[in-house]
């Protein structure tokens, strides 16, 4: 038996939930992913999984397998990308969560310059939560987008960047409906907000310039439309409907590009950490650390708004 191999067909197999799923992903039969697993546990005398026709979990033995398993595959990938490295080529794949907003958008934009550096790595693209707190398990980096309290969790996070709550509108909205001075201007308009908001105590706005400063505190209004989807009320923004609270990321550019229009871009409403988060592990392989180092310049590793900066798209 070659221990080696079956070891990684176990961890594949969780990975990918099913016996065919971790065929394809290692590119060989079922048959073989299926004996692999068969020898492993007839090696070490206990059944790792349970199976059913359409279910398949972990046993206590298979559970603590999994996590030392996992480490040791770990240092060895490391072991064998430092090697490798001396070349200066970093390979193997690494797997990526983030919102789907991000992957489309700003993290999207970055990852062929990634690609460019390191063409040995393979990427795999993991759509997550965008309220998710905690980063995905099956990825090696979670992107997190998580404010304004700081993260709390058992994992590694390293900030990336910060990104402002921005209110904005069509030109075409505004130029019907006109432009609010003030945040109680907002009582005239149509708003467009996240479903959470609506159940706020006050809606805050602070102001704080060369000038003055000063917090108002609005009650929540009816909203005409509402959503816990950010794009949804980002669509319904850009298509005219009313006024809308999206982070910069999502929409510099079209601020850029004056399809949409900044609101009371005096006043701050709130701020975003952006993370790159990874579970606790000693050892991080050689192409999380450079990507983990690539997204740190690209974004700047600061609490600071690079996109409002314009320092990145």
């Amino acid at each position: 038996m070659d221990q080696l191999k079956s070891m990684r067909a176990f961890v594949k197999v969780l990975d990918e939930g099913s016996f065919a799923g971790a065929a394809r992903a290692m590119d060989t039969a079922t048959s073989v992913v299926t004996r692999a697993i068969a020898d492993l546990e007839r090696e070490l005398g206990s059944r790792l999984l349970n199976r059913t026709t359409r279910t398949l979990s972990l046993t206590e033995v298979g559970a603590a397998y999994l996590e030392r398993v996992r480490s040791i595959l770990e240092d060895l990938d490391d072991a064998n990308a430092q090697a490798v490295a001396a070349t200066g080529e970093i390979r193997g794949r690494l797997r990526i969560a983030a919102p789907e907003a991000m992957l489309t958008g700003s993290l999207g934009k970055l990852l062929p310059g990634f690609a460019a550096r390191h063409p040995q790595v393979e990427m795999q693209l993991i759509v997550s939560q965008g309220t998710a707190d905690v980063p995905d398990d099956s990825a090696d980096v979670t992107v997190l987008l998580h404010g304004p309290l700081p993260l709390d969790g058992n994992f590694v996070a390293r900030l990336l960047a910060r990104s402002e709550v921005l209110l904005c509108a069509t030109p075409e909205y505004l130029q019907r409906r006109g432009q609010p001075k003030k945040p109680d201007d907002l009582k005239d308009h149509v708003v467009l907000v996240p479903e959470g908001a609506i159940t706020h105590k006050d809606w805050m706005f602070h102001l704080d310039d060369a000038k003055s400063a000063q917090s108002v505190a609005l009650k929540p209004q009816r909203a005409a439309l509402s959503s816990a989807s950010a794009a949804v009320l980002h669509a319904a923004g850009r298509n005219s409907f009313g006024i809308f609270g999206s982070l910069s990321l999502d929409v510099v550019q079209d601020l850029r590009d004056g399809l949409l229009v900044r609101v009371l871009p005096r006043w701050r409403i709130g701020t975003y950490g952006v993370y790159a988060a990874m579970p606790s592990r000693r050892h991080l392989p050689l192409r999380t650390r450079a990507f983990l180092d690539y997204l740190v310049e690209q974004y700047g590793g600061k609490e600071a708004d690079p996109w409002l900066a314009g320092k990145v798209r």
